[in-house]
């Protein structure tokens, strides 16, 4: 089941599991459906926040739902290329949060359908 999710850090799957031991199969295959295309790769955010070195900075902090930062980053050159770095070195946290977030609104989906 949690092959449908590419790139899932060990971390991650253990809070995913936590979050989803009480429900029924059925209710965790519409899980993983809602999360799979809410949650966001570290590849993906990595490769962005590397892109804000040549221009346009801030589309992580844009996928990760912070538009007011990405505005800044965008309007600063990711705070003169310092912010950016700081992202680059911390993109995995940002992704893990990212992704807990998503991961507990998707498990109150599923739970909210099945009353």
């Amino acid at each position: 089941m949690f092959m449908m999710l590419p790139g899932i850090q060990p971390d991650e799957l253990a809070f995913i599991q936590s979050l989803i031991k009480d429900m029924t199969d059925a209710q965790q295959q519409q899980f993983i459906l809602f999360y799979q295309g809410k949650r966001r790769d570290q590849q993906n955010l990595t490769l962005m926040t590397i892109l804000g070195f040549f221009g346009v900075a801030g589309i992580q902090r844009f996928m990760t739902g912070e538009t007011a930062l990405g505005i800044l980053y965008l309007l600063t050159a990711g705070f003169c290329g310092i912010g950016t770095i700081i992202d680059l070195v911390n993109i995995k946290s940002l992704t893990y949060q990212f992704n807990q977030k998503q991961a507990i609104e998707s498990a109150s989906m599923v739970r909210m359908m099945s009353k």
